[in-house]
């Protein structure tokens, strides 16, 4: 029987004490969240991200935030298993068969690169979620960009534009749409900020060279352009 036993670090005690401290109704499974972490630092095992720190830490922070918004077990450990399938040799079916079907289904739906070669863009996985009315889906891909957006300084400068476009399109929107406050300051800061430098080192593509970001207001047609139909 495999072990959900893990070295404890700086990101996984973080999130445990975050998780005891809103579970007050005694409501998460904490052996399902501890095999969750214990399956992202063994299958991400000695990746790194650009910034050097271990990758693992990412899915956890992302659950960190996620845990914040909705306190579920499966969201939360679908939150750590985000990546999994896409940068490991971990499948859909095995996190089914250790897991659950609900979390299997999240993490599925969360994963660009698909079993026939292809590869979804960030529409195409919003798209997807949209669709299928999935809003536990869409509150994890919001809180991983969020994640990313805050540790972009790692990025080469043409990738760090390119996600701050898609956040432009998407995210900003998204994150209005469920009314989470602290994602649309936090987002709109750093694409501002991002946007400024890259205005003053003569860096951005000519869509951008006219104009400063501002947050959209509530009625604007970024809100509305990118609302789901749930």
């Amino acid at each position: 029987m495999e072990t959900s036993h893990y070295e404890h670090c700086q990101y996984s005690i973080r999130l445990i004490e975050k998780l005891k401290l809103l579970d007050t109704k005694n409501v998460l499974d904490f052996k399902l969240i501890n095999k969750g972490i214990y399956w992202a630092k063994k299958y991400h095992g000695d990746q790194k991200r650009k910034s050097g720190e271990p990758y693992y830490s990412h899915p956890l922070e992302v659950a960190y935030m996620v845990s914040g918004y909705n306190l579920k077990t499966d969201v939360i450990v679908a939150s750590i298993l985000h990546d999994i399938i896409e940068d490991t040799e971990v499948t859909a079916g095995m996190i089914l068969d250790n897991f659950s079907w609900r979390i299997a289904e999240m993490v599925d739906r969360l994963t660009r690169d698909r079993p026939d070669g292809s590869k979804l863009s960030i529409k195409e996985i919003l798209d997807r979620a949209y669709q299928s009315e999935d809003e536990e889906v869409l509150i994890i891909k919001l809180f991983d960009r969020l994640h990313n957006v805050q540790t972009l300084d790692a990025m080469k400068p043409d990738k760090k534009i390119q996600t701050i476009e898609e956040t432009l399109l998407y995210f900003i929107s998204m994150s209005m749409y469920y009314n989470v406050t602290h994602v649309i300051i936090n987002l709109g800061e750093i694409c501002s900020n991002i946007l400024s430098n890259a205005r003053t080192q003569h860096s951005l593509s000519p869509k951008f060279s006219y104009c400063d970001f501002k947050l959209p207001s509530p009625n604007s047609n970024l809100l509305k352009c990118s609302m789901p139909n749930v």
